[in-house]
């Protein structure tokens, strides 16, 4: 038995969720690590089975590995070092989960192999990832026509000349278009996007583990912008927005709204929403929601409380309110998220 067999025996033994990181001529080096980190590493000891990650070259190995991800920014240096990897475009029916890491030379047209294979995947219901310039190929191969997708802010706008029929949100570090297609924006947005899907399939609780191992926050929002003027303040024992973010942390029971935050901060309202935005990169009641929906996924999975005392506990009121805002964080409602979720 070859070694291709062996593993795709194995992976179906374990009945593990198989992901290709579809890769073109060359790589990316930080965005397939970032896939790798969150689906390539072995934490069944958090879920199991856990994923198994398959780079899948769509032109063969040797596969370059660059610091750069579009063709007419080619530096000087074309990189010293490539991957190799057995697993070919033919694969790609294999598995369950596609991730492209990036696209090189989005300009140029995609053999009608990679393009039909990317349909063929998506015809029979897989789920399709990608990560900054990776929606180039999604576009070309017409699965973004006529739905909402975004890319790093730097081709943004080629991406909404070439393909008039997708509608570009340059803002935001992800979406989820819905119908298993998700795009990405640049670089550390790949993280974001992929802890989201992680969220998905594993519930919260998970995601905050894998989040904690990778030092990178848990919870930032897809809808959060890709500019913000202090993704991390710089001194956050002395910063008064990030303390009274602290605080809110540890009283979402309350009905917090800006004028007790801002009064928290010392601050005026428009200061304080103002300078919250330059820090979270949203409004405060929209990360107040975001906040309290993670924990009330948190406690749907851990604990055995009724909805309406979580409701109570995480600041939403009622069960009604917690039903309603839950579904726009998790697409399911409360009472479905615990029976999946729950854990053991």
């Amino acid at each position: 038995m070859t070694l291709l067999e062996r593993s795709t025996a194995s992976a179906r033994e374990k009945n593990r969720h198989v992901v290709a990181a579809l890769v073109g001529s060359r790589v990316a080096a930080f965005e397939l690590g970032v896939v790798h980190e969150v689906f390539g590493l072995d934490r069944s000891d958090y879920a199991n089975p856990w994923y198994e990650l398959r780079v899948v070259a769509a032109y063969g190995s040797p596969i370059p590995v660059n610091t750069y991800t579009r063709g007419w920014e080619t530096p000087s240096d074309t990189g010293s070092w490539s991957i190799s990897t057995p697993w070919g475009i033919d694969t790609l029916a294999e598995a369950d989960t596609m991730v492209v890491v990036t696209w090189p030379d989005p300009d140029k047209p995609t053999s009608p192999e990679v393009l039909d294979a990317v349909r063929a995947f998506h015809a029979r219901g897989g789920r399709i990832l990608s990560v900054c310039s990776g929606a180039f190929l999604l576009a070309e191969a017409g699965l973004l026509d006529g739905r909402r997708a975004t890319t790093h802010w730097m081709y943004t706008s080629d991406l909404a000349k070439w393909y008039p029929d997708v509608d570009v949100d340059p803002d935001v570090l992800f979406v989820d278009g819905g119908d298993d297609i998700y795009t990405s924006a640049g670089t550390a947005a790949g993280i974001d996007l992929c802890l989201h899907i992680l969220r998905l399939d594993h519930g919260a609780e998970v995601a905050n583990m894998v989040a904690r191992r990778m030092v990178v926050p848990p919870q930032r929002d897809g809808g959060q912008a890709q500019f913000v003027d202090t993704p991390v303040p710089l001194a956050p024992d002395d910063d008064t927005i990030a303390a009274t973010i602290e605080w809110a942390m540890e009283h979402l029971d309350r009905p917090l709204q800006v004028d007790d935050l801002a009064r928290r901060a010392m601050l005026s309202p428009r200061t304080f929403a103002r300078r919250f935005r330059s820090v979270a990169g949203t409004t405060p009641m929209k990360w107040l929601a975001k906040q309290r929906a993670l924990r009330a996924q948190r406690l749907l999975e851990t604990t055995d409380l009724p909805v309406e005392v979580i409701a109570h506990e995480c600041g939403f009121g009622t069960a009604t309110v917690l039903r309603t805002h839950f579904r726009r964080v998790a697409g399911t409602s409360p009472q479905a998220y615990r029976r999946v979720f729950r854990c053991a």
